[in-house]
């Protein structure tokens, strides 16, 4: 009998030190929280929206890819040149054509590396402009350089854009079109960081384009995929410290053309570290302050912000877009 109850002594006493371990554990990591997952994946989210705009603003010039049965290859796209960029459309006529970043620093952004587009079944038929039609993009050391502050994200793997409503941005901005919808999803994107670590996403979204009569093209990006029985994740996958995660859109994000992709003018995504028992809660399109901020024609927001909780503390933190 004796033994039995040091026994359970010993059994309570040990369990009474792993739950204290185990919080003192979880309020350390509240306490050393820096928002570093969401500000990877909303740099990361940032910076493949921004290609993918590119991507479709390209594609929409070249006839060979996009099905318009007149007009020559252009090297640049529907709404103008795009600094630092250069196309080689030697493969056009396959469905291939490459796009080159010199190193140009516009906007705050310098890019170098190259994406490579190809219209899947080309040679059967298939342009972009047809619903249905699916594009690949491979990245080769796609690298974005922050000029102010030299941080920087590079992408290698591939990616697949679907047509799902047929059209084109040459469509919507010049054939009245009334939008456009597209999916981007790929698995185990390498995403690598100035410090050398590396991120690997697997990046599923929904866009919505419309135009306005200012020829100002307003993107609204939804989460279409799944992982652990989440739904609606735009991203998930393992952090730069090797951690898993899941971005969950709770509120559809929204750019346009006049702040950049990089810079959203609303949403938000809920991100879980499964090292972390508390959620980082993510706002976009703030004032410095934290504040949700309405923008006009030519306005754009200061930033965004993270919040995380854990018991009855918070802590928040904003951050600059730019």
């Amino acid at each position: 009998m004796k033994t039995k109850k040091v026994l359970l002594a010993i059994s309570c006493c040990v369990i009474a030190v792993t739950l204290t371990l185990t919080g003192c554990k979880k309020n350390r990591l509240f306490k050393n929280e820096d928002g570093q997952a969401s500000a990877d994946s909303r740099t990361a989210q940032g910076e493949n929206d921004a290609a993918i705009s590119d991507i479709n603003d390209v594609v929409s010039n070249q006839p060979l890819l996009h099905g318009r049965t007149n007009g020559t290859q252009q090297s640049n796209g529907v709404l103008g040149n795009i600094c630092g960029l250069s196309v080689d459309t030697n493969g056009a006529h396959l469905g291939t054509i490459m796009l080159n970043f010199n190193g140009t620093t516009c906007n705050n952004r310098t890019r170098t590396g190259s994406i490579r587009l190809t219209i899947m079944d080309h040679a059967s038929g298939k342009r972009w402009k047809q619903a249905g039609c699916v594009m690949k993009v491979d990245y080769f050391l796609y690298k974005i350089t922050r000029a102010s502050d030299g941080k920087s994200v590079r992408f290698e793997g591939t990616q697949y854009i679907t047509n799902i409503s047929g059209g084109t941005w040459f469509d919507l901005l010049f054939l009245g079109q009334p939008n456009l919808v597209h999916s981007v999803t790929g698995e185990n994107l390498s995403v690598s960081f100035d410090d050398a670590s590396t991120a690997n996403y697997n990046i599923n979204r929904k866009f919505t384009y419309t135009k306005s009569a200012s020829f100002v093209i307003t993107c609204v990006g939804e989460g279409i995929g799944s992982s652990n029985g989440l739904s609606n994740l735009e991203n998930y996958g393992t952090t730069r410290d090797g951690d898993a995660f899941t971005s969950q859109v709770t509120t559809p994000v929204v750019w346009n053309t006049t702040c950049g992709a990089w810079a959203p003018i609303q949403g938000a995504v809920e991100i879980k570290v499964d090292s972390k028992a508390f959620k980082l809660n993510c706002l976009f399109g703030v004032d410095a302050s934290g504040n949700s901020v309405s923008v006009g024609a030519n306005q754009c927001p200061y930033g965004w912000k993270v919040e995380w909780k854990y018991k009855n503390k918070t802590r928040k933190k904003t951050l600059a877009y730019w």
